[in-house]
C-alpha cells in the first residue's frame, strides 16, 4: 500500500476548522468539483476520550489515465474513498485517513497507487485551496447570522 500525508494548519479557530469540516465538499468548495456524493456510513463518540469518530463514503467522478484506460479498459471514472476522521474536542485536533477503494484488487496495483498518490498530492493542494474557501464562506455565514440574532435581540428589548 502506498502512503501520501498531509498535514495542514489553518489561520481560523478551531471552531471554524471543525464545524467548515463537515461542508468541505459542499457548493463553497469550487475545487472539488470531482465529488459527486458524500455518504455517512457510522458515527460515534468514544465516551472515554470524548473524540468523535465518523465513516464516510466518497463518491468521484474522474477520469482515469489513458494508459490505465487501455490496460484495463471500460469506463474507469467512478472511484470510491473511504475516509474515517477523529475529531478530537479536547486537543482541537482533526485527523482524516482515507483510503482508495478502487481498483484495489487488481495485480497492476502498485503501478495504479502509484498514480493515485500523485493525484492525491495534486488533489491535496487543490483541497486546501478549495477548504480555504469554505472557511472563508462559513466565517461570512456565521458573522451574519450573529449580526441577525443581535438585531432581533434589540428590537425585541
Amino acid at each position: 500500500m502506498k502512503v501520501f500525508s498531509n498535514t495542514v494548519t489553518y489561520n481560523y479557530s478551531w471552531d471554524e476548522v471543525s464545524t467548515a469540516n463537515w461542508q468541505k465538499y459542499g457548493p463553497w468548495n469550487n475545487k472539488s468539483e470531482h465529488v459527486v456524493a458524500v455518504d455517512t456510513l457510522s458515527r460515534s463518540v468514544d465516551p472515554a476520550t470524548g473524540i468523535l469518530r465518523t465513516e464516510r463514503l466518497i463518491t468521484c467522478k474522474q477520469s482515469a489515465p489513458e494508459w490505465m484506460k487501455s490496460l484495463i479498459g471500460g469506463s474507469m471514472d467512478d472511484h470510491f474513498v473511504y475516509e474515517a476522521s477523529y475529531v478530537d474536542p479536547a486537543n482541537k485536533t482533526l485527523t482524516m485517513v482515507s483510503q482508495n477503494l478502487t481498483w484495489n484488487n487488481l495485480r497492476i496495483k502498485n503501478s495504479i497507487e502509484d498514480t493515485l498518490v500523485n493525484r492525491f498530492r495534486e488533489n491535496a493542494v487543490k483541497g486546501k485551496e478549495g477548504f480555504e474557501r469554505v472557511l472563508e464562506m462559513s466565517r461570512i455565514v456565521f458573522a451574519e447570522e450573529k449580526a441577525r440574532q443581535h438585531r432581533e435581540t434589540m428590537l425585541v428589548q
